[in-house]
């Protein structure tokens, strides 16, 4: 089980984990699949048809051989026919004679009829004569000839000739075959009594076979077969076809080799046909991993590496691509319109946490001040309310005695024993103020260090991230362009440009200088004007330019507008916007600058802010 189990474990890590590798892996396996069952099914129906045609073909050999023999042995039979039914045979076999001899049995006729023996036999089976004949020289050859009469006389011939007057059939004489031709001795209109038979033999060598065959054959007399057979080698076919004699018993073969010429082409075009299927299923599977990698895994891959550039560097920008109407287009659309909402709800959560952290930061910062404050409060009661230490009207009849010459000594040391306690008890008083005092200076000054330690929380630098500074331009000009009563185009570029700055205190900071170059706009008395924005990058800063056609100042006062307080409209109090502009730009490691060329001729507030050089680096790569 442990074994089973660890080889699970690896299985499991060989399999790919990438959605291109499975794709691969699949078409791999459908395409063996596919090869294996195309090969499987050409193999069922090419190679069975091909066996077939083979058969049929060596079923024609057979027949042909077969056809061969026959023909070769009727020619013979056609001739000892001829001999049979002729009047002067007839009379012959009746009463041999000289002259017919010397004129049919000739060699000369012999070899016009082109056998190589000829002879007439008797009824009784005598042989009246016989010859066999040496068909290139033209001389008798007595061994052949006995070993002809000796096959005529194991053969009845009676038997042979029960249905017909004439038969053909092969013998063996040695070592060598013969086609016989018989017939019976008649009359030429074939009347009378049957008074003997002539037979006439031909030689057919394994020459004359091939010749009749066309192919090169042989005849194997030793081991004749008892029916066709056929050996298949890997290249021919070995066919033999007995060649029967006067009984049906095969007295030799007809062997020959056929070339396996369809089974040949079979394999050729089965092998054709299944390398061209797998060449196909290989062309089709890597048209489809070209195209699925096209349509699929670099539209997908695009998409993963954008949302690690998102991951990276934290900004919700669209992925842009050339917009498609399948789904992948639809799963861009949707992770466009997810980032975007996800970078909405972004940044009301981070103005939302921004303001809460100040409502949050005021409210500590008041409750520690009241804290601090409550001594200060508690001291000043006891100031405002001093218990009074003795009777003033007292104190001065007790020192008009005194003045008094005749009063008497005891009465005098009592008197200056009073003014002492007095005295004693009144610096005792005015010293437990002077504590309650230092107590309430040291509570103010906690007051103070609370405030001084709140004023150092605000120049602080807040955290920046990488901000689309065109983006909030955008928002921002949306924002201002109805939210007066005078007409305002507004005109901006359409590129990104990235900064590294605080996104809300950004945008609350483009915002303020658009709604006071509207009110420098409104202030000409116009019902409309215009606010372009130029940005441009330069030696690792943006610097984005608000140029308005409002009612501008005078180049003199533009140190004093960053002044608290100060404003350049008499009708208008308060002055802390531009104020708090400056100071939260150099909080983000920026500046900003205000300029004009005077009254009436408009003015440009320009920012400056560190580039963000990861978010471009992101957005190339």
């Amino acid at each position: 089980m442990p074994g089973l189990r660890a080889a699970i474990v690896r299985l499991r890590r060989r399999v790919p984990v990438s959605l291109g590798a499975k794709l691969v892996a699949i078409l791999t396996a459908v395409a063996l699949v596919g090869a294996g069952a195309v090969t499987l099914l050409l193999a069922l129906v090419i190679t069975p048809g091909f066996d077939q045609l083979e058969q049929a073909a060596v079923d024609a050999h057979v027949e042909r051989t077969r056809a061969a023999l026959a023909e070769y042995a009727s020619k013979v039979e056609a001739s000892v026919r001829d001999y049979g039914d002729w009047n002067e045979s007839y009379e012959y076999i009746q009463a041999p004679n000289k002259a017919f001899e010397e004129d049919s049995f000739a060699a000369s006729a012999m070899i016009n009829l082109g056998v190589n023996g000829m002879a007439y036999v008797a009824p009784q089976g005598k042989v009246v004569i016989a010859r066999w004949l040496d068909m290139e020289t033209g001389r008798d050859v007595p061994e052949m000839r006995a070993r002809m009469l000796g096959a005529i006389a194991r053969i009845d011939l009676a038997r042979v000739l029960a249905n017909d007057n004439s038969a053909s059939f092969y013998v063996r004489l040695g070592d060598r075959i013969a086609a016989i031709g018989v017939a019976q001795v008649r009359r030429t209109d074939g009347s009378g009594p049957v008074r003997g038979h002539v037979v006439m033999a031909r030689l057919i060598t394994s020459q004359q076979l091939s010749t009749l065959l066309q192919l090169k054959a042989v005849l194997d007399v030793p081991h004749p077969v008892p029916d066709a057979t056929v050996i298949r080698h890997e290249h021919a076919l070995a066919v033999a076809v007995p060649v029967r004699g006067a009984d049906g018993t095969p007295v030799a073969s007809a062997t020959y080799q056929v070339p396996r010429d369809l089974s040949a082409l079979g394999r050729n075009m089965l092998i054709l046909a299944v390398g061209g299927t797998i060449l196909l299923l290989l062309i089709v599977m890597a048209v489809l991993s070209l195209m699925m990698a096209r349509l699929v895994l670099r539209p997908l891959h695009r998409v993963e590496r954008h949302m690690g550039v998102v991951r990276r560097s934290g900004n919700l920008l669209p992925l842009t691509d050339a917009p498609r109407g399948d789904e992948i287009g639809s799963l861009v659309t949707n992770f466009n319109a997810m980032l975007s909402q996800l970078k909405d709800l972004r940044e009301q959560v981070e103005v939302q946490s921004f303001e809460l952290g100040q409502s949050e930061s005021a409210v500590a910062v008041m409750h520690n001040v009241r804290n601090a404050l409550n001594p200060v409060s508690t001291v000043l009661s006891h100031s405002l309310m001093p218990a009074p230490v003795a009777d003033r009207a007292l104190l001065d009849r007790a020192l008009a005695e005194l003045a008094d010459e005749g009063i008497p000594a005891a009465r005098r040391q009592k008197l200056a024993a009073f003014l002492a306690a007095a005295l004693e008890s009144e610096a005792r008083a005015r010293a437990e103020r002077d504590a309650q005092m230092e107590i309430g200076r040291e509570a103010l000054h906690n007051v103070l260090e609370i405030i001084g330690r709140q004023q150092e929380q605000a120049h602080e630098r807040p955290p920046l991230d990488s901000c689309n500074v065109t983006d909030i331009v955008a928002r921002n000009a949306t924002i201002a362009r109805y939210s007066g009563g005078s007409s305002i185009a507004f005109h901006f570029p359409s590129k990104p440009h990235w900064v590294m700055a605080n996104r809300v205190l950004l945008s609350q900071v483009v915002g303020n200088l658009f709604a006071n170059a509207a009110e420098a706009i409104a202030a000409t008395g116009r019902e409309g004007g215009t606010i372009s924005v130029s940005i441009r990058e330069m030696e690792g800063k943006v610097e984005v330019t608000i140029r308005d056609d409002g009612e501008g100042f005078d180049p003199e006062t533009a140190a004093k507008l960053f002044q608290r307080g100060y404003s350049t409209r008499a009708q208008k109090s308060g002055g802390l916007g531009l104020h708090w502009c400056a100071n939260s730009m150099v909080a983000m490691g920026g500046s900003l600058a205000l300029r004009s060329d005077g009254k009436g001729q408009g003015a440009r507030a320009v920012l400056t802010l560190p580039a963000s050089d990861a978010a471009r680096e992101g957005m190339a790569a």
